[in-house]
C-alpha cells in the first residue's frame, strides 16, 4: 500500500470533499479520485459514500480511519528521527492560513538570526488540518487558533477583526463602520477564514447582501485586491498594508487567540532542543 493514498484518504476525511482535498495534496481531482479507486481496490471495500455536496466514510472507511493515521504516524516519526542525522535540527512547523505571511517570516527571520543551525520544516493548513497534523505526527509545533485553555498550548497573542477597505475609499475615515451602508459595496470572500460563516451571517442578519466579486483562499492575495480597489472584506486585526484602511465592523465583536501548539509526545534530542528554544523566543517576544 503506497503511503501517499493514505494521504490522500485522510485529505478527503479532513476537507469532506474531493475537491478540496486534491487542492490541498496540491494535484488535480482526477488524479486523487483515482488514488481513492485505487486504494479502494487494494482494500476490497468502499471507503466513502460519494454525493453532489459532501462525501462521507462508509463503515468500513470509518474502522480504516483510525489504522491510516497510525500508519502515517509511524511513518512520520521515522521521518523525524531520521532528520536527527542531517547537519541542522528541524522543526516541522505548522502554519495557519489565516496568519499572516510577514508576520510569521519575522518571528522565523529574528530566531534564525541566532540559531543558524536550526531548519524549519513548514506546514500551511486550517486549524482542523493542523490538529490532524500533530495527531499523526506529522508536525511538531503548530502556530494555530487557540480555543481551549490547556498545558500543550502557549498563547501568543489576542486580536479582532476588522472591515479592510481602500485607504481611497470614502469610508475610511471612519471610526466603525456599520454594517448597513455596505449593501452596494463588493465583497471579497476568503474562503479560508474561520470566521466566514460568521461574517456572512452578520450581513444577511442585517438584510444586506452585497455582491461577492472575489473569492480566494490566499489572504495576502485577497489584501491586495482590497488595495487595488476591486472588493471590501473582513479580516483579522494583525493584517496591515500602507494602500488600506482597517475599521471595526459595528456588532462584529469575535476575537481570536494566536498560539504555539507544542508536541503530544517526545521529539528526538535535537530537535527537542531546538523546539525548547523556539518556544522560549516566542515567549519573551510576547511577554515584553
Amino acid at each position: 500500500m503506497e503511503i501517499y493514498l493514505l494521504r490522500y484518504f485522510l485529505a478527503v476525511v479532513e476537507t469532506g470533499s474531493f475537491t478540496k482535498a486534491a487542492q490541498a495534496c496540491l494535484i488535480t481531482q482526477p488524479t486523487l479520485s483515482a488514488g481513492i479507486r485505487r486504494l479502494e481496490e487494494q482494500m476490497g471495500v468502499d471507503l466513502f459514500v460519494r454525493n453532489n455536496k459532501r462525501v462521507f466514510l462508509t463503515a468500513a472507511g470509518s474502522r480504516f480511519l483510525p489504522r491510516a493515521k497510525a500508519i502515517l504516524h509511524e511513518v512520520n516519526m521515522a521521518t523525524a528521527e531520521l532528520a536527527e542525522t542531517e547537519a541542522d535540527a528541524v522543526i516541522r512547523l505548522g502554519v495557519l492560513q489565516t496568519l499572516p505571511a510577514s508576520l510569521v517570516a519575522g518571528w522565523l527571520h529574528d530566531f534564525l538570526a541566532d540559531h543558524a543551525d536550526v531548519r524549519f520544516d513548514l506546514y500551511d493548513g486550517t486549524e482542523q488540518e493542523l490538529l490532524n497534523r500533530l495527531d499523526e505526527r506529522g508536525i511538531d509545533y503548530a502556530l494555530s487558533i487557540r480555543r481551549v485553555a490547556d498545558d500543550g498550548t502557549m498563547p501568543l497573542f489576542e486580536e479582532g477583526y476588522r472591515l479592510v477597505l481602500p485607504r481611497r475609499h470614502p469610508l475610511a475615515g471612519q471610526a466603525i463602520i456599520a454594517g448597513e451602508v455596505l449593501a452596494n459595496e463588493n465583497m471579497i470572500v476568503r474562503t479560508r477564514c474561520e470566521v466566514l460563516s460568521e461574517t456572512s451571517r452578520h450581513f444577511t442578519d442585517r438584510n444586506v447582501r452585497p455582491p461577492l466579486v472575489y473569492r480566494t483562499p490566499q489572504d495576502e492575495r485577497a489584501l491586495s485586491m482590497v488595495g487595488a480597489g476591486v472588493g471590501i472584506t473582513v479580516m483579522p486585526d494583525s493584517y496591515s498594508a500602507p494602500d488600506i484602511a482597517g475599521i471595526p465592523l459595528a456588532g462584529f465583536g469575535l476575537r481570536r487567540t494566536i498560539a504555539l501548539f507544542r508536541p503530544r509526545y517526545d521529539l528526538p534530542g535535537r530537535t527537542r532542543l531546538a523546539g525548547e528554544a523556539f518556544s522560549t523566543f516566542l515567549q519573551k517576544r510576547f511577554s515584553t
